[in-house]
């Protein structure tokens, strides 16, 4: 698939929450070609910082040639972006990576934190009627998504630290009672690290295919520069988050 970097104009960029905003862009070509799990490398023109800011695709309008890309602002990269307007351009470079195995037939999606927002592309690819999310947060105020998963999902499973929405605990606190009740044959999972290990963990002792999302540092964003890099559990060669992921089947990497 032919990666392809441009400079696109920016038709929206909003707030969700205090610290997260969705930045929408026209961008067809890339639009046509990018596949759930698929992020692209974002570039503030003439500003710095100099390098470029991984952003996953929360989701696709090929209709209309539309990118969201959700992020928290965390540093001076995200800022530069958070400081653009409606018909400012930006270049985008994409779609990168490796995206989700959609054979399935009843998934369920776990997300927490920002891992909920690149979800969303992959629920608009499978069939709401047999899909099912897990998503978790800190408190209430954190889980804002739930009005975008309504009519690609099935069921809506919540969890916060707080108990100030759905069921007090983490996200695998919940995992083990649904896997017994419901018959999922594939999990997708997004989210730190240490609760995708957990997911990971679960999803092995009970015999459901898992896929993870990593999320790490990147430079180059095609594989070049070695940056982001991680060890593999299947024997093989360190992986490159970048072009082997960022969606790697949860033996490769956990």
């Amino acid at each position: 698939m032919p990666k392809i970097a441009m400079d696109v104009v920016v038709l929206e960029n909003k707030h969700l929450s205090d610290d997260v905003k969705e930045l929408i862009v026209y961008a067809p070509d890339i639009a046509k070609q990018a596949m759930p799990g698929q992020f692209v490398h974002l570039k503030v023109i003439k500003s710095e910082p100099l390098l470029r800011r991984p952003i996953s695709i929360a989701s696709v309008d090929e209709a209309k040639g539309t990118l969201s890309l959700i992020y928290r602002i965390v540093g001076k990269g995200t800022a530069a972006i958070a400081d653009l307007k409606a018909e400012n351009q930006v270049n985008c470079l994409g779609p990168l990576g490796h995206g989700f195995d959609l054979t399935c037939k009843r998934p369920l999606l776990i997300g927490g934190g920002m891992g909920i927002a690149p979800l969303i592309f992959l629920a608009q690819r499978l069939c709401p009627a047999t899909t099912s999310i897990l998503m978790g947060g800190r408190n209430k105020a954190e889980l804002f998504w739930q009005k975008r998963y309504e009519g690609l999902v099935n069921e809506i499973f919540i969890t916060t630290d707080d108990g100030s929405l759905g069921v007090k605990g983490f996200t695998v606190t919940l995992l083990p009672e649904l896997l017994k009740t419901k018959q999922y044959d594939r999990i997708f999972v997004c989210g730190p690290e240490i609760m995708m290990a957990g997911v990971a963990k679960i999803a092995q002792s009970h015999g459901v295919a898992c896929q993870v999302s990593l999320e790490k540092h990147m430079a180059c964003g095609l594989g070049a520069c070695l940056s982001c890099t991680c060890e593999s559990k299947d024997g093989s060669k360190r992986k490159k988050v970048c072009k082997d992921g960022p969606v790697f089947w949860a033996q490769e990497v956990f």
